[in-house]
């Protein structure tokens, strides 16, 4: 129910640890458990229980958004009498309600950022995983996500990535650093006056 961060540089492991909780890749070693799913030996079973947004989202361009979201909830495993009031659910949450009928690429990137969303959130998942959410948004974008992920935060737990020190700041409630593939520290937002210097002294 919280806001978690992986905080680093570019290259520092954060988009391929994301890569393999959500099954994109296979760890070499080790184990990955998931709201108690062994991600490697039950992933499907894991995989109901994310939401997921990579960097950059594909989506299908000839398809409009109500569209894209009740393919994204079949392909999910929703069955067809409950597609249509998850997408309207969703689409509610997001302020997505006058855009459904608009085709994908008319769209401005904030809203396909928002589209990319509620595909993640139809499921309505235990995890939601987000792969830098802001980054490529304008100032007045990156505002409207960050409150949109502070209120989901308490219904589901967000994990997300960054390597910008003040969006970690403004929306995260604990922060990991990593760097090298390598967990160096560990703290809460709020117990850390000065997250900028504490990540220097990691690095």
């Amino acid at each position: 129910g919280e806001v978690f961060c992986l905080l680093g540089p570019n290259g520092s492991g954060k988009t391929t640890f994301l890569r393999m909780l959500t099954g994109f890749l296979l760890p070499s070693a080790g184990s990955l458990h998931v709201a108690g799913c062994d991600l490697i030996h039950e992933p499907m079973a894991a995989r109901r229980r994310i939401g997921y947004v990579p960097e950059s989202v594909p989506m299908y361009r000839h398809m409009r958004v109500d569209e894209f979201l009740a393919f994204m909830a079949r392909l999910r495993g929703m069955p067809d009498s409950g597609v249509k009031a998850a997408v309207e659910r969703v689409a509610q949450t997001l302020a997505l309600s006058d855009r459904l009928r608009a085709p994908i690429p008319t769209l401005s990137r904030g809203y396909r950022q928002r589209v990319a969303l509620a595909q993640a959130l139809v499921h309505d998942p235990e995890v939601l995983v987000l792969d830098e959410p802001t980054n490529g948004l304008d100032p007045r974008q990156i505002i409207e996500t960050r409150n949109l992920i502070r209120r989901l935060a308490g219904r589901t737990t967000v994990l997300m990535s960054s390597h910008i020190l003040a969006e970690v700041e403004k929306t995260a409630d604990r922060v990991a650093v990593l760097l090298g593939g390598r967990l160096m520290g560990l703290r809460r937002v709020s117990a850390t006056p000065d997250l900028e210097q504490w990540f220097l002294s990691l690095a």
